[in-house]
């Protein structure tokens, strides 16, 4: 099959020809028909986070059933399914309490040679959080998929595996929006928005969008943002002057410390910053201590949508065929796997909500 590798942090991945193995008895394999160029796969091509190379990324992808391991009872041949980082155990204690996306224990295969998914010429090529999602096909273990309705077109349904779960996620299930509450969402990308569409479905009664670009304000409004703010030194004062003091929940979804202050201060007495962008690898938390104590507000992290994806991955898909849940406008084009650099170059411009790598 044909896959894109990363083999040196700040070069363009090149497309190769790879060997993929045979299920094993909790495997499946995989025919991708799309996969989302998301931000975190470019953390590790820019080498703001370290990972073993030569490597495929990309983790958020949906395709087709071709073949299951011995073991493997819930899924078979034909079924259309979304992958998605958060590989779980089933039996360690955060899976046991609900909590699988925290998984202590996920399943892997060994980095011995023959014990690789992925080979090259006999030499290992490495597998992204057991995905490896830009490549025609992938071998993954049963706990990383979960199955879609017959109807879920497949190119949208890829954005469910990562962008929306973590956006739409945060909104619902970490900070538990209730009506009438105010939200801010600094950076208002795929993840972004989605944090946007999951504080409209909750009911919050404004929404502020804060981005560097028009353009993605503009969709921030379709997404349900009642309020847009270009971003920038003066965003904090513009947010807390717009709702009268500030918000009860500001969600950073960029990752830089800059703004993770930013959401910070943005927040009313009593309310919470959420933490959902990926922010690079030793990099510290700054806020001032005083406000810290005085407006009794707090600082949270969001990881994966604070939710166990085989739940909510069919719930969402249903919504959006229930017509509740955008998912169409997110994907501002598609593209083929041949054009994976050119994809990612728009993404680091900033002008684009998600590429998505059609297959043929």
């Amino acid at each position: 099959m044909k896959a894109a590798i990363l083999r040196e942090v700040g070069q363009p991945l090149t497309i190769e020809d790879v060997e993929l193995d045979a299920p094993r008895p909790d495997e499946l394999r995989v025919r991708v028909v799309a996969s989302g160029l998301c931000h975190s796969d470019y953390h590790f091509m820019v080498g703001d986070m370290p990972y073993p190379l030569p490597v495929v990324l990309g983790h958020e992808a949906s395709g087709i059933v071709d073949a299951v391991g011995s073991n493997v009872r819930e899924f078979k041949p034909g079924d259309q399914v979304v992958t998605c980082i958060s590989t779980f155990c089933g039996s360690c204690g955060e899976c046991q309490t609900g909590h699988s996306y925290r998984c202590d224990d996920r399943p892997t295969r060994g980095p011995a040679p023959e014990d690789a998914r992925i080979r090259q010429n006999g030499n290992v090529i490495n597998q992204f959080s057991q995905l490896g999602g830009f490549a025609e096909e992938m071998l993954v273990h049963r706990h990383s998929v979960v199955r879609l309705p017959d109807e879920m077109p497949l190119d949208v349904a890829s954005l469910l595996g990562c962008s929306v779960l973590t956006g739409v996620g945060a909104a619902i299930n970490r900070a538990a929006i209730r009506a009438g509450d105010t939200v801010a969402v600094i950076g208002c990308g795929g993840v972004g928005l989605n944090v946007i569409q999951g504080a409209r479905l909750a009911g919050a009664e404004r929404i502020v969008a804060v981005d560097l670009s028009p353009t993605k304000l503009d969709l921030a409004k379709l997404f349900g943002a009642t309020d847009t703010i270009l971003g920038g030194d003066d965003a904090v004062e513009a947010v807390t002057t717009l709702t009268n003091g500030g918000v009860d929940y500001a969600f950073e979804v960029i990752g830089l410390q800059t703004t993770i202050r930013q959401a910070f201060l943005m927040l009313r007495k009593g309310g919470a910053a959420v933490m959902v962008g990926v922010p690079k690898f030793g990099s510290d938390v700054i806020v001032p201590a005083l406000p810290f104590l005085q407006k009794e507000v707090r600082l949270i992290s969001s990881m994966m949508g604070s939710v166990p994806f085989q739940v909510a991955i069919p719930q969402y898909a249903q919504m959006y065929l229930d017509g509740r849940l955008l998912l169409d406008p997110l994907v501002s084009q598609r593209i083929a796997l041949a054009d994976i650099n050119r994809g990612y170059a728009d993404l680091a411009k900033g002008e684009v909500a998600r590429s998505v790598i059609t297959f043929p």
